[in-house]
């Protein structure tokens, strides 16, 4: 089958990757001279330098040429966007009416604190959309290490497209028609990793960590439920599963902003030094206000949002979610 990856970050070169070794694969990047050097070196020196691209992966900045591989195909070809959520919406937006689109974002939209499955059904209703999410490095990825992702989709052949695509002996492809509870894990996750880092930083402890993890699973589940996912999408890949790498992992960005707001460092400096995104910053504070509109109670995510904006120290943060009144575990 014919797959055009939309964004030539470490993630989305990882996957082209993958999915060259057996399908016809078009990497897109949005710079042309980031194109030409990975078209000719075989590498993406800037986000993955460490991975040599199969001959067979074709690499172009050119987004009609992208849109046009997958839609002259003789079987149904499938578009992945590899971008930030930052970008998904502008991606959204210039893809064919009825494409078949898979995302790789993890967050909510900066402008209108959208999920990416909200801002499919209002700018691409007539698509056949899902998500690609799960706990994943795009290192190990690259380095074929055994890795576990999740396709969600109201769509079973959109999840069944994904599973024809990526999946292979060292990467395995469940689905879910889950795509609400897929993404709700994949976007707090990146904030529980902020908190893990800022109590590993301060040398916390393992218990501390463990609770850390522990409650921000129950945030996760409570947020998803109230948007209407499904309870035992939480237990899964996407949300237990990625949840732990992403709060243990050291290759993780999120959980290594923690570390260094804890270290002392201010959150632009952090920002500058790491050279990639970290999303959990961003979808913070927008997942905050969405809880607060449906009534749900988010401390920890709350404690970040109070330490990323100065209001709060990574010191004062520990002993105001310590203090928290005593209740039921549910």
């Amino acid at each position: 089958m014919r797959i055009a990856v939309l964004g030539a970050g470490a993630w989305g070169t990882a996957l082209a990757a993958a999915a060259a070794r057996r399908h016809e694969v078009l990497l897109w990047a949005r710079d042309p001279a980031q194109a030409s050097a990975i078209q000719a070196e075989r590498r993406n020196r800037r986000y993955l330098a460490e991975l040599a691209l199969p001959e067979a992966l074709r690499v172009s900045a050119d987004h009609a040429q992208a849109l046009a591989w997958v839609g002259q195909a003789e079987n149904p070809g499938l578009l992945v966007i590899a971008s930030t959520m930052g970008g998904l919406a502008q991606r959204l937006r210039a893809l064919p009416a009825q494409a078949s689109v898979v995302w790789l974002c993890k967050g909510m939209d900066t402008d209108g604190g959208e999920f990416g499955h909200e801002l499919a059904a209002r700018l691409l209703p007539h698509g056949r959309v899902g998500v690609l999410c799960g706990p994943s490095f795009a290192l190990e990825v690259a380095q074929g290490l055994p890795t576990a992702l999740v396709a969600a989709s109201l769509d079973p052949a959109l999840a069944a497209l994904a599973v024809q695509a990526f999946h292979s002996d060292n990467l395995r492809i469940y689905t879910s028609a889950d795509p609400v509870g897929v993404e709700v894990g994949g976007a707090v996750k990146n904030v529980m990793a902020i908190a893990t880092g800022i109590a590993d930083g301060l040398g916390l402890g393992l218990n501390a960590r463990a609770a850390l993890i522990t409650r921000g699973l129950a945030e996760i589940s409570r947020l998803g439920l109230a948007l209407g996912a499904r309870a035992e999408t939480f237990m899964g890949l996407s949300g237990l599963g990625d949840l732990v790498l992403t709060t243990t992992g050291n290759l993780s960005r999120n959980r290594q902003v923690g570390l260094q707001l804890a270290a002392g460092h201010d959150l632009p400096s952090i920002l500058l030094r790491l050279g990639h995104v970290a999303e959990g910053v961003h979808t913070a504070p927008l997942l905050a206000s969405r809880a607060q509109r449906l009534g749900v109670e988010m401390p920890i995510t709350a404690a970040v949002v109070a330490v990323l904006d100065g209001r709060m120290t990574p010191q004062q943060a520990v002993p105001q979610l310590m203090g928290r009144q005593a209740r039921p575990e549910r």
